[in-house]
């Protein structure tokens, strides 16, 4: 009995003074060596040299030695509990078991050990380690021993449960770890600014962005007080942020100017609450203010705005923003029932300046207009330039009745023509341009479209009226005007498939001798067949494909003079001529147009006489003589047509350098009367006093003739001799009359 009760007392001592260890270990998390102390513990105890001890952590279905007392140990495996028939003492503990063990790799007898197993389990029963005890086969603990043993399972089932919770708090430390050195990484180089900012305004952290995008230095600024650093006004509305951030638990956005040295920066600030427990019902104190320079981002979406509302040569609204505002005065004008108005205004012979100066000129030419009509306009009033060269002016008051809209608009309209009265200077060219204008009122029943097509119409209205003026919307002109648009795109088809071509009309001198022709477009249809040049001359002139068409026939010209002479039928004084339009005429390039062609088929100037008529002589005189003296000296002769239709001075006749004056049809087909003879007859004595040949046109019949040649004319023209042909006929003529 007092042996027993000594037992215990050991026992108690030995579970104490592990207890204490164990505490100690935890306090300074130095666990590992209070499994070392353990095992040296109960190797002493057992007072057996050669026996070894070692504590072995159960995880993963497998042992994991935690501390052993010998480098010599036996390895223990998950599957010896199952291969050895180890005996339980119950006189001391189930959890102990016994048994012989021998080494993985035997090499003698002697290795084999009698092994002591303690099981530790965890409070749910599971198997979390076991202490093991190595002997020599021949010894065999005793009671005392066994209890001594037994007493560490608590300790020891609390020590694995620490280590454990050690192991996952190491484990969470180096991730956190991990994390932070992520985030530091990551605050290196993140280009925006973050700022934690106390309830009060106070500074207590500062990462991310350099120096040059905070208003003062990093190190200068935590701790400092917003209220330190900005402006009364602006330090109030940065607080007023932050209270909202806290007080709504939201995010708030800001968006903030800061004056640096040579610029004023945009910052767009997000800030958010930061909560240091998430989980608990915390009420924040601080905010994280995240800050970036947002000014060229800035710059960019107003340059991306400015590109899609507004025409980036003349900084002038576009055709998108402008539709925007002219829906607008419509819905206004719906409630108001007042009138408003546009203006479309299309340059008048623009196309010449791109062709002649090139766009670079053209460019230039438009920016001067566009500064011009803004000028001449009210603040009130809006101008854009929607494409090309042509503009648009919203007037959105005008008037309440149609009578004093329209006096009004036609002061707005006056004040645009005047814009056009002084010359352009383009480079080394002074240029005289003028515009037409349409005009279309918006009423309450008005539709943003239907404005737009009817001003449109208007002002193509304006321009075959010849253009520089202005014109009212009348409804039968859109109806000619979407007959001209579809004829347009049927001559754009037409000349693209080589459907025009040139026919030519003889001429004959006083005796009857072929002396030489005109060239007269002709469009060969494939179903209408021959359309007459009275319904698409205009629309090709309207819509700038007159050029094209006068190149076909000037082209067709040169083939002509080609193939007489190869045949040997061209004849000494043999002359072509073709007529010139005004557009044409214009053209800056006008000359370098000739003599390209001409040059390419390899035809002398002098063959080929220009026809032009009395009124493009009236603009301009100047300019008008130098430019056909210079086209003269290559060998070109002019040659006026319809002569005594238009308008021209004949004080001015003798400057330009005119050869011939062609009297038109109409005077001829009176010449039988007696007005109609005088007339006739004061023609031919003025170009006989200046020195110039006189063509005939429309000669139809022998009593014609008869007068004609009675006045000493030079040449006649008409069906009496030919009818206009094809150029296989023509020759086919031409060789017959010239044999």
């Amino acid at each position: 009995m007092i042996k027993d009760v000594k037992t215990e007392a050991k026992v108690q001592l030995f579970f104490g003074e592990c207890q204490t260890l164990l505490l100690d270990a935890i306090m300074t998390k130095q666990l590992s060596s209070f499994f070392e102390l353990v095992v040296k513990k109960i190797k002493s105890e057992v007072g057996e040299n050669e026996a070894e001890c070692a504590v072995y952590l159960h995880e993963f279905n497998a042992f994991h030695a935690l501390s052993q007392t010998s480098k010599n140990q036996f390895e223990l495996h998950a599957e010896n509990s199952d291969s050895l028939k180890f005996k339980t003492n119950s006189t001391v503990s189930k959890l102990i078991s016994e048994g012989l063990i021998a080494p993985s790799n035997p090499t003698h007898k002697s290795s084999e050990k009698y092994v002591y197993r303690l099981r530790i389990a965890n409070d749910a029963g599971a198997l979390i380690g076991e202490l093991v005890l190595f002997v020599p086969p021949e010894v065999r603990l005793d009671n005392r021993q066994l209890k001594l043993i037994a007493s560490v399972e608590p300790i020891l089932a609390k020590a694995f449960h620490a280590y454990e919770q050690a192991n996952i708090v190491d484990s969470k430390i180096q991730t956190l770890e991990r994390d932070n050195e992520k985030f530091r990484a990551f605050i290196k180089v993140m280009p925006d600014l973050a700022l934690i900012i106390s309830k009060e305004g106070v500074y207590e952290d500062v990462y991310g962005s350099p120096n040059n995008l905070l208003y003062i230095s990093a190190t200068a600024l935590v701790h400092k007080n917003v209220r330190d650093v900005f402006p009364p006004d602006a330090a109030q509305r940065i607080m007023n942020v932050i209270s909202r951030a806290l007080q709504t638990n939201s995010i708030q956005e800001y968006e903030y100017p800061l004056e640096e040295e040579n610029r004023i920066a945009i910052f767009e600030a997000r800030v958010t609450p930061v909560k240091y427990h998430p989980g608990e019902n915390e009420i924040p104190s601080h905010v994280l203010w995240m800050a970036r320079d947002v000014t060229d981002e800035k710059k960019n979406q107003d340059r991306i705005t400015e590109l899609a509302y507004f025409d980036h040569l003349t900084n002038l609204p576009n055709r998108r923003m402008f539709n925007e505002r002219l829906e607008l005065a419509v819905k206004t004008k719906k409630a108001s029932h007042e009138f408003g108005a546009i203006l479309f205004l299309d340059l008048d012979n623009f196309k010449r300046v791109n062709d002649s100066l090139g766009h670079l000129a053209g460019d230039e030419l438009l920016t001067k207009v566009a500064k011009r009509l803004k000028k001449s306009l009210r603040k009130t009033d809006v101008l854009a330039r929607i494409g090309g060269d042509e503009f648009v002016i919203l007037v959105e008051n005008v008037g309440h009745t149609i009578e004093q809209s329209q006096s009004e608009v036609a002061v707005v309209a006056k004040k645009v023509q005047a814009a056009f009265f002084d010359k352009f200077i383009i480079g080394d060219f002074s240029l005289k341009i003028s515009s037409s204008i349409g005009i279309c009122f918006i009423d309450d029943h008005s539709d943003a479209q239907s404005i737009m097509k009817f001003a449109d119409t208007a002002m193509y209205s304006a321009k075959r009226k010849g253009g520089d003026l202005f014109s009212f919307y009348d409804a039968e002109n859109q109806t000619l005007l979407e007959r001209q648009l579809t004829f347009e795109s049927e001559i754009v088809s037409a000349i693209e498939n080589n459907q025009f071509c040139a026919f030519f009309q003889a001429q004959v001198d006083a005796d009857g001798k072929l002396c030489g022709a005109e060239a007269l477009i002709r469009w060969n249809h494939p179903e209408r067949g021959l359309v007459p040049p009275n319904e698409f001359i205009s629309v090709a002139e309207q819509f700038g494909l007159i050029q094209k068409l006068q190149d076909i026939v000037l082209e067709d010209m040169c083939k002509l003079i080609n193939l007489l002479e190869k045949k040997q039928a061209l004849t000494e004084g043999f002359r072509l001529s073709i007529n010139i339009s005004h557009s044409q005429f214009r053209s800056l390039n006008f000359e370098q147009m000739l003599c390209d062609i001409l040059k390419k088929h390899k035809v002398s100037a002098s063959k080929i006489i220009l026809e032009i008529t009395e009124s493009m002589l009236a603009l301009d005189i100047e300019q008008t003589i130098n430019q056909m003296s210079a086209i003269a000296r290559l060998g070109f002769k002019f040659s006026i047509d319809d002569f005594g239709t238009g308008y021209s001075s004949l004080s001015n006749l003798h400057l330009y350098p005119v050869e011939e004056l062609k009297i038109d049809k109409s005077f001829i087909d009176r010449i039988t009367d007696e007005g109609g003879l005088s007339i006739v007859e004061t023609i031919i004595s003025l170009a006989k006093n200046l020195n110039m040949n006189i063509v005939a046109e429309g000669v139809e019949n022998q009593e014609q003739i008869a007068l004609l040649k009675a006045r000493d004319l030079n040449v006649m023209q008409g069906y009496y001799f030919s009818k206009p042909l094809p150029m296989e006929d023509y020759i086919e003529w031409h060789c017959a009359h010239t044999k």
